[in-house]
């Protein structure tokens, strides 16, 4: 099982910025890439941005696609997400998930961090 560690959420005011980590550590040999989701109230769990840990592949959903980036620190087993220009729809629990793959389906993500909130003021 792969234990994921996240940090970086807050209150921002529309159109600053956040940055999110989130660290891997125990059986993550099966672990080909790490994923950030994210769940709004009243609302169902959404694909927010997912890399490979060789870096060489990421995903955006196209709401977050010219906003947000990934970056990583394969020697820390963490991935970034820097959150730029946010907006209050962004506001969510967001969540970083373990996967075998870069993918948009929750399916493909074996392991799940804690959750925090992110919250962006109008």
């Amino acid at each position: 099982q792969v234990q994921l560690v996240e940090s970086g959420g807050g209150l921002v005011q529309a159109g600053g910025s956040l940055r999110r980590s989130c660290a891997a550590s125990g059986r993550t040999f099966s672990t080909y890439c790490l994923g950030w989701f994210r769940q709004a109230p009243g609302k169902e769990r959404e694909f927010v941005a997912a890399i490979h840990w060789s870096g060489g592949f990421t995903l955006y959903t196209n709401s977050v696609k010219n906003r947000f980036a990934l970056s990583r620190d394969n020697a820390k087993n963490t991935v970034y997400l820097q959150m730029n220009s946010l907006k209050p729809e962004d506001t969510a629990i967001y969540y970083c998930a373990a996967g075998n793959q870069v993918s948009r389906l929750s399916i493909n993500y074996g392991s799940w961090g804690q959750g925090t909130q992110v919250t962006v003021s109008s």
